[in-house]
């Protein structure tokens, strides 16, 4: 009976997080706050990173025609110099600039960030801050495409990013709330946002495998973290096409409402 209990635990958590970190309400702070409202240890690194691999194969198979193209038409313009071909390297090129600011600032600091704002009082403030960007975005709908994206579009972007590193920060929704105010168009701004999220996803995954592997519950736990690596695949996957169709049709303020209400909440009673 512990056993079936101590499955379903993990479906949970793992559909739990792999729901909340497409969107953008921080899944972050909804896991402090989780913490503190049923007073319970949640699991440590070696489950973060099954999340983190469960979202990720979540993107991969969403974007999967994006990112093909780009590895190909990159890939093809950097050796055969194909001028067809050069946007997509440029992309490329934008991306990688982006991801550098939070990949920076997450080795340096992304520990004293985590021990500072471990406070769900503070994930409240925050989840308000989220609110209030998520808000004077709503109706924006952007006018360059992903071709007029700039260098210093990248820049910007890739400094939104590094917000989220703060619990109650939603990494895709300070890149969005970013990539709206440089101009992108929704489809672009979505589109970037979670092709930023692979690199800085395969990185965390890389820094954690030391953790991972010293893990002594590793393999008495393997099972449950499969388990929990299933359940966030699916909820990830269904989240980002929930949240793209929310994003494309206008309805972001639905966000800035949960966002503002959990936030407002966790001030009074947490």
């Amino acid at each position: 009976m512990s056993d079936l209990i101590e499955i379903i635990q993990f479906f949970f958590l793992g559909l739990f997080q792999g729901f909340t970190e497409p969107i953008p309400i921080s899944s972050s702070g909804h896991l402090l706050m989780l913490r503190s409202i049923l007073d319970i240890d949640l699991p440590g690194v070696t489950f973060e990173a099954f999340i983190n691999f469960g979202s990720l194969i979540a993107v991969l198979i969403v974007y999967r025609k994006d990112i093909l193209s780009l590895m190909i038409n990159g890939t093809a313009f950097l050796f055969k110099r194909e001028e067809e071909n050069r946007q997509e390297f440029y992309y490329l090129f934008l991306l990688f600039i982006a991801t550098i600011p939070a990949g920076l600032i997450g080795v340096l600091f992304e520990d004293m960030i985590g021990s500072i704002f471990d406070h769900v009082k503070l994930v409240g403030i925050t989840l308000i801050l989220t609110a209030i960007a998520l808000w004077i975005i709503r109706n924006l709908k952007g006018y360059k495409d992903d071709a007029e994206m700039t260098i210093k579009d990248a820049i910007i972007i890739g400094f939104a990013q590094s917000i989220a590193l703060l619990p109650g920060i939603s990494r895709s929704g300070a890149t969005i709330v970013a990539a709206m105010l440089v101009g992108l168009k929704r489809r672009s701004a979505l589109k970037f946002s979670f092709l930023m999220y692979i690199p800085v996803s395969l990185g965390t995954m890389v820094f954690a495998t030391n953790d991972v592997l010293s893990d002594p519950a590793i393999s008495s736990q393997f099972i449950l973290y499969v388990i929990a690596l299933i359940g966030a695949i699916f909820a990830s996957y269904f989240a980002l096409l929930f949240f793209i169709n929310v994003m494309t049709s206008g309805n972001l303020k639905y966000f800035a409402y949960y966002c503002m209400g959990i936030g407002v909440l966790a001030l009074i009673f947490l």
